[in-house]
């Protein structure tokens, strides 16, 4: 089994390369071409880009820079989609996934500072509903809390409720929390999650009176000119100048990803952007907060004070030894996580960014504060070596830094990471009992299971296979194969899921299942596909109420 990495949500051959540099007139700018005034360490700049594309097998890049209040790049690399001679531009739109945090952290900020709420309000009191799986983090979860993943869930925890996608709504799948387990202590450790944004867009909502996407529209987007910015992609136009995400099939074969949406969890990771609108979002933050105008002038998106509040670390993150030698330059002294944005330091200069990944895209927006220097890479692959070794290819240049060959680096942490997930099958592979038979005939493995939070996953024998569908999640459906004893894998029919797993069904003393229990088979599978939460027994055949 080769297996090829998906970089968990910081995740072909030659590829017709196109270069299109933005006339400066697209940023409301007169005089010469805009990266005029790029550093000459930067001078090659598009060759970089076309060997970061060819390295890591990207059809399509957007890359932006903004120094010192100006955007001085923007361009697109190679095509929106493989096998469309269509070229990626400044224009295109891809999606940004969780950038889009820093959206809701700063439409919260909005909101605070106009007295309608507190970033240490309960978020009982705005949602008198809500509920954790534990009553005293019920209680004492606030609004800040929200955002730093710091609650006590898992890694991922409940993101089935919603990726790759379902038909639960934002309410549902935020009142199906109480049911999701916690894995730590509140406010005890730093774990990734998403679907605490979903109630934070809930808040706005609540507080604002209107959806959060007329929220952005109105707030955010019109007074910053970002008109290309779409809420998700059930709210692209006919007509849209957009990018198709590429995923590698059975962790080979790259090809285009079904486009997605995220409408019931938008606040987490739903906008689609272009890179002209990201340098006005990366301008009025690099500023400050202020839009326009200075000094008694200026117009705020933001208060100084909410600016800082949301750079500042809330939740520390241990900083970890490189996966490879070659990535020591780029290790932080320090690494957290603020207000719906990432923190650390390179080189002496403190960093506030994001990443974000998608099925068939990942992006990263970095802004270095001290050097009013921004920089923003949107990708139509799932390799997050390529936004990285881009990122941090300008970052040297505007630091005077040594010059690093980052398309290598990233490229050694690909091979390591290719290397772990073959070395962690073969494990698998010597731990089976091959020639061990199921305990059970394959229809008494049939039935409906359910697990408190994500609901009902149905094992049915289809022309006499056994295929396990989750019910409220179109693209998880799959055919179960024995691995051994009572444990099979399921192989999804959507190869570009990546994301098969193993299946054991536990049975009572006498014969019948009484649970079963899930995990993914690769370590290079998404994490969002957080299949271990899932606690799911066997119930009645009717379908779950609601």
């Amino acid at each position: 089994m080769t297996i090829d990495l998906r970089a968990a949500r910081i995740h072909a051959g030659a590829v017709l390369a196109l270069c299109l540099l933005a006339p400066a007139a697209a940023f409301g700018q007169a005089g010469p071409p805009a990266d005029a005034t790029l550093p000459e360490a930067l001078s090659d700049f598009d060759a970089y880009v076309e060997g970061v594309r060819e390295t890591f097998e990207v059809p399509g890049i957007a890359v932006a820079v903004v120094k010192d209040g100006e955007v001085v790049l923007a361009r697109g690399y190679g095509v929106r989609e493989l096998g469309r001679d269509v070229p990626v531009e400044p224009e295109t739109l891809f999606a940004i996934a969780s950038i889009s945090k820093g959206f809701t952290a700063t439409a919260l900020s909005i909101l605070a500072d106009e007295g309608k709420l507190g970033l240490d309000d309960r978020v009982i009191d705005h949602l008198p509903w809500f509920r954790m799986a534990d009553p005293y983090v019920t209680h004492e979860m606030r609004i800040r809390d929200l955002l730093a993943h710091r609650s006590g869930l898992g890694l991922g925890a409940g993101d089935l409720l919603y990726w790759p996608g379902t038909d639960y709504t934002t309410l549902e799948v935020a009142q199906r929390l109480k049911d999701v387990p916690l894995d730590g202590s509140f406010r005890g450790r730093y774990a990734y999650d998403n679907i605490l944004y979903g109630v934070a867009q809930l808040v706005v909502e609540e507080v604002s009176g209107m959806p959060l996407e007329a929220f952005l529209r109105t707030r955010i987007f019109r007074p910053l000119g970002m008109d290309g910015m779409r809420f998700n992609s059930d709210a692209l136009r006919r007509g849209d100048n957009v990018a198709t995400g590429h995923s590698r099939a059975d962790f080979k074969d790259l090809v285009p990803a079904p486009r997605l949406s995220w409408a019931n969890v938008s606040g987490a990771g739903g906008l689609y952007a272009n890179v002209l609108d990201m340098s006005k979002w990366m301008r009025v933050h690099l500023a400050g907060g202020v839009i326009k105008g200075g000094g008694d002038d200026a117009t705020r998106l933001v208060s100084e004070d909410r600016q800082a509040a949301m750079w500042s670390v809330v939740t520390p993150i241990p900083v970890s030894k490189p996966s490879v030698p070659e990535l020591e330059a780029a290790r932080p002294n320090f690494l957290g996580y603020g207000e719906g944005w990432q923190l650390s330091d390179y080189r002496g200069e403190k960093l506030v960014w994001h990443t974000g990944g998608w099925p068939g895209m990942v992006s990263r927006m970095t802004l270095v504060p001290e050097e009013g220097l921004g920089v923003i890479v949107l990708t139509n692959a799932e390799l997050g070596g390529a936004f990285n070794a881009v990122t941090l290819r300008v970052l040297d240049a505007y630091l005077d830094a040594p010059r690093t060959d980052w398309t290598a680096a990233y490229a050694a942490a690909l091979a390591k990471s290719q290397s772990d997930a073959n070395e962690d099958w073969e494990k698998h592979v010597a731990a089976r009992d091959a020639s061990s038979t199921p305990s059970l005939p394959l229809a008494d493995y049939a039935g409906t299971y359910r697990d408190p939070w994500y609901g009902d996953v149905v094992v049915a024998m289809e022309n006499g296979t056994p295929r396990l569908r989750f019910a409220r999640t179109e693209q998880l459906v799959g055919t179960l194969e024995h691995w051994q004893h009572d444990t099979f894998i399921v192989r999804w029919d959507q190869r570009w899921l990546n994301a098969d797993a193993f299946v054991n069904f536990a049975l009572d003393p006498d014969g019948d299942v009484r649970e079963v229990r899930m995990e993914a088979v690769s370590p290079l599978t998404d994490f969002s596909f957080d299949f271990h939460h899932l606690r799911l027994a066997p119930v009645e055949s009717e379908p779950e109420a609601g």
